[in-house]
């Protein structure tokens, strides 16, 4: 079984940094992409970031500047580094796997990703 562990959370005061994490497992593929989304009460699930197979970066103009996103293969994990974060970046955050290389005009498509983790909870005191 494939499987996606997101921690990380929690709760940071305005212009605090977290790093959420995201470790796979049972994931056979040599070539994939890995997302970052969230999704705060009443909206929808929103693309952050993405990382291709070749290394290519996607960020949202939402956080461009203030996120990061990385993996480590030789762990498994994939990471979003946050800084500068804001009382609008609350929300349960998702990282997603696609198999294959990403379709790069559709980097932040629900729909373009094959596995979901459980999510992990960020909350942004102002």
């Amino acid at each position: 079984d494939v499987q996606l562990q997101a921690s990380g959370g929690g709760l940071v005061q305005a212009g605090g940094s977290l790093r959420l994490s995201c470790a796979r497992s049972g994931f056979p593929f040599d070539t994939y992409a890995i997302g970052w989304f969230r999704q705060a009460p009443g909206k929808e699930r929103e693309g952050l970031a993405c990382i291709d197979s070749d290394g290519s970066t996607y960020y949202a103009d939402s956080v461009k500047g203030r996120f990061t996103i990385s993996r480590d293969d030789s762990k498994n994990t994939v990471y979003l580094q946050m800084k500068s974060l804001e009382p609008q970046d609350t929300a349960v955050y998702y990282c997603a796997f696609r198999i294959g290389a990403i379709t790069k005009p559709h980097w932040d498509w629900v729909h373009e990703y094959d596995y979901w983790g459980q999510g992990t909870q960020v909350t942004v005191s102002s």
